[in-house]
């Protein structure tokens, strides 16, 4: 006869399926994917199929991810992953390369996927959203100038006027008024994106602005904007900073040199991590529902679970709620204060 715990609790090869299924979805949520699942209903899945754009040894290839009909078929030698939602080769089931690895490899597995992705879609929405919200606030603005804010204009414009003020005035000095556009286009265009990436379900839900490649173009921008404005008092301290001796310049430029990439990488990771960690975070938690449940094996152990998670994922969710403001703002912040350092005028002394 066995006894209570072996009747109750699973083997341990199943929890560590259980575990193993878990980081899987956990991984496939916050990654890219050529589809956006919406829902399962029964053993039905229901996605949106996006635009597929591939490219291998000249040849173009366009459709619908839903030609794959869910990975059961092959097209142009591609293939769905099940799991993951990628376009894969169909014979060696390898993803596609970024551009220098397909021009530079000889394996011709390799292709290009310049699709509209998850996260491409997500982004592109999140754009959508914030042409409308600012735009409508704009002609709402210049019709009643005199009249007090309401509506959504009474959120956006207190938003608006801190930032410019206490922001972007205070860290870049006298020029701000050239990279307002940007700085607020940057600020609201993350927060809107952290946002959508809160919500549970379709058309929410994508890690977005936790994924590298959005980071990586939004730091490039910046890296851009900041050293083509950087005037010569600032390209001046970083290759020949005045008052130094000559040898010391032999190590101190390539220090700054460094420096001038450190920025836009420390802000691309920061945005990155504590995005993608706050996804990781809150499903995990959700996800003791489940191993609870499968290490009891019965409603109880679900029940544990979800009693121990539900409060958890409320407290994260209002957590991820203020780092979605908090990332842009520091993004922002930090970008203003970089900006400021490239503009800035050094007078120099001269001693008598």
């Amino acid at each position: 006869m066995a006894t209570t715990e072996e009747a109750v609790v699973a083997p341990k090869e199943e929890q560590s399926d259980a575990a193993a299924e878990v980081v899987e979805h956990i991984m496939n949520h916050v990654a890219d994917a050529n589809e956006f699942h919406i829902a399962t209903i029964g053993h039905q899945h229901y996605s949106l199929h996006l635009p597929c754009i591939l490219y291998r040894d000249g040849k173009l290839s366009v459709f619908s991810s839903g030609v794959f009909e869910g990975g059961e078929k092959q097209v142009d030698g591609y293939k769905l992953e099940e799991h993951s939602g990628r376009v894969v080769d169909a014979l060696t089931g390898k993803r596609s390369a970024n551009i220098v690895s397909y021009f530079s490899a000889t394996d011709s597995s390799r292709f290009l996927d310049l699709s509209i992705t998850k996260n491409v879609f997500t982004s592109l929405f999140g754009f959508l959203i914030l042409a409308v919200v600012l735009f409508s606030v704009a002609r709402t603005y210049a019709r009643n100038k005199n009249q007090a804010p309401k509506g959504i204009q009474g959120v956006i414009e207190p938003i608006i006027n801190y930032l410019v003020e206490d922001v972007i005035k205070l860290n870049i000095g006298p020029k701000y008024e050239q990279f307002v556009p940007f700085l607020l286009s940057v600020f609201f265009f993350i927060l809107i994106n952290n946002l959508i990436g809160l919500v549970p379900f379709f058309p929410g839900s994508a890690n977005a602005s936790g994924n590298i490649a959005f980071t990586f173009v939004i730091a490039l921008i910046a890296f851009l904007i900041i050293n083509i404005n950087g005037n010569k008092s600032y390209w001046g301290h970083i290759f020949a900073m005045p008052g130094v001796p000559k040898w010391v310049l032999i190590i101190l430029t390539p220090v700054e040199v460094v420096g001038l990439f450190i920025k836009p990488i420390a802000l691309m990771l920061r945005l990155f991590g504590n995005i993608t960690g706050g996804h990781i975070a809150i499903l995990s938690i959700v996800s003791l529902i489940f191993i609870f449940g499968k290490m009891g094996q019965s409603v109880g152990g679900a029940t544990l679970g979800g009693g121990m998670a539900i409060p958890i994922v409320l407290f994260v969710n209002a957590m991820e709620l203020f780092v979605a403001f908090l990332q842009a703002y520091v993004f922002t912040l930090l970008t203003s204060i970089f900006i400021g350092s490239a503009v800035e005028e050094h007078h120099s002394t001269e001693h008598h």
